[in-house]
């Protein structure tokens, strides 16, 4: 009780969430006309189009105006030139009950946010803490609540020190000289501190036991498969399609999915499998946030196979596709696992006559069923490779111990029975060493290869 008790302390609603009300949104992207932060895969419209999706996600928030403002370093304390500032500035200053900018960069600084509020009067949020305010209004589970929590203490940390510098100029406080500002920082360092060595402890115990459900799963020996892929690409519709499970709603939405669900389903060979939907990705998704969600994300290293999707309608494709792949690299997963990630072009349907560029790659609609034979077929193939699993069929006497052992030891099919001869054709699915085992002990038995 005491444990529950300090758990639902460390998910109560954190201070530095945006409120929960409405919000009238002005949405603002610096563009980077030149030198190395311009991306050349994507355009500033196509960047403010995702930010305004972001923000649409957000119940109760409304978008007053969109804003595309040049900037050769968005990284300097006003992000933009001094004129192009003082445009923008009017411009803000011009919207009716405009609440809260959205300046559509990764994070912004503290000493930055306090000028940039100072000059239009409106707090100012960064991607870093729009994404996690969606994150917020979606974490259903308590590991979910729990990564929210923990990628938020950087924003902790970062409010402190504005309102420290507020309290100094305010009471002239040095923080050199223990003014009040240092012993109001030291307190509020060790309680943040504090709190995120609990959450780091909380989810280690969530995390144990996850490890200790994927081990029950590993003796059931059903083969994993995590579906991956950029926020809204279509992941959850894909697992709809193939498991049939009709209780999976999928929600045209970024970060619908923040908790890692299994949803079990079946090959052509009638092999059971287990397909793992994940956390969405983001361009520019802040480091601290993927971090935070290592713990989610970890149940990735552990799968049999990766498939890898994406929307190939969307203008930017080519750019989710190089952010998947990047994060994918940092997760540290075994290179067995990389090599043999299955990429699936999700969407086709809203293409003519779509055929994919890159080799290997398969074309589906996971909304028609278009590709999904095909795709069931490549999965099954690589399974079979990632788990050394075989497809056999065998003669046996049905006196002898073969049967039973075969339902203990592997994964039976079909069992034909000859009953003129006291025989069966036994289809199974087994394992290199169960195979191993199966011929030693049974040498005389007649294998053919499926």
């Amino acid at each position: 009780e005491e444990d529950e008790a300090a758990l639902e302390e460390l998910l109560a609603p954190s201070p530095l969430a945006p409120g929960p009300g409405a919000q009238r949104v002005a949405v603002v992207h610096p563009a980077v006309k030149w030198g190395p932060q311009k991306s050349p895969l994507t355009t500033a419209e196509l960047q403010i189009a995702e930010a305004v999706a972001l923000v649409d996600t957000l119940q109760n928030w409304t978008i007053l105006d969109k804003i595309i403002i040049p900037t050769k370093n968005p990284n300097k304390k006003f992000v933009f030139g001094k004129g192009n500032f003082q445009v923008l500035t009017e411009k803000i200053k011009k919207l009716p009950h405009v609440t809260a900018v959205f300046l559509n960069v990764e994070r912004i600084s503290s000493l930055t946010k306090k000028e940039l509020e100072g000059a239009w009067g409106v707090p100012v949020f960064d991607r870093y803490t729009v994404v996690l305010h969606i994150f917020r209004c979606n974490a259903r589970t308590k590991e979910a609540k729990l990564q929210v929590a923990l990628a938020e203490i950087p924003l902790l940390r970062s409010n402190l020190k504005n309102e420290v510098s507020q309290r100094d100029q305010q009471r002239g406080g040095s923080r050199y000289i223990m003014g009040s500002g240092e012993t109001f920082l030291e307190t509020q360092n060790r309680v943040l501190k504090e709190r995120e060595l609990k959450i780091r402890n909380a989810l280690e115990k969530l995390r144990r036991k996850r490890a200790l459900l994927r081990t029950q799963r590993r003796k059931c020996e059903f083969p994993m498969v995590s579906v991956m892929g950029y926020t809204n690409c279509g992941k959850t519709t894909l697992i709809k399609a193939l498991t049939g499970e009709a209780g999976l709603q999928p929600r045209d939405q970024l970060f619908a999915t923040l908790d890692i669900t299994a949803h079990a389903g079946c090959l052509p060979s009638h092999m059971p499998v287990i397909y793992v939907d994940t956390i969405g990705f983001l361009t520019d998704l802040p480091h601290n946030l993927v971090e935070s969600f290592s713990a989610t994300l970890e149940e990735v290293a552990y799968s049999d196979l990766i498939i890898h999707v994406r929307d190939i309608t969307h203008p930017e494709t080519i750019l989710q596709k190089a952010t998947v792949l990047s994060v994918l690299r940092n997760l540290n997963l075994p290179s067995h696992l990389l090599d043999s990630v299955v990429e699936v072009h999700n969407k086709v349907d809203l293409i003519e006559r779509y055929k994919p560029a890159e080799e290997n790659a398969l074309a589906v609609s996971a909304l028609h069923g278009h590709g999904l034979e095909e795709l069931k077929q490549e999965i099954e193939k690589k399974i079979l490779t990632a788990t050394g699993k075989k497809i056999l069929t065998v003669n046996i006497n049905l006196e002898g111990p073969q049967l039973s052992w075969l339902y203990k030891e592997a994964t039976v099919q079909e069992v034909e029975v000859m009953p003129e001869d006291g025989t069966a054709r036994v289809k199974v699915i087994i394992g290199s060493s169960a195979f191993g085992r199966y011929k030693n002990l049974f040498p005389n038995s007649e294998i053919f290869m499926s």
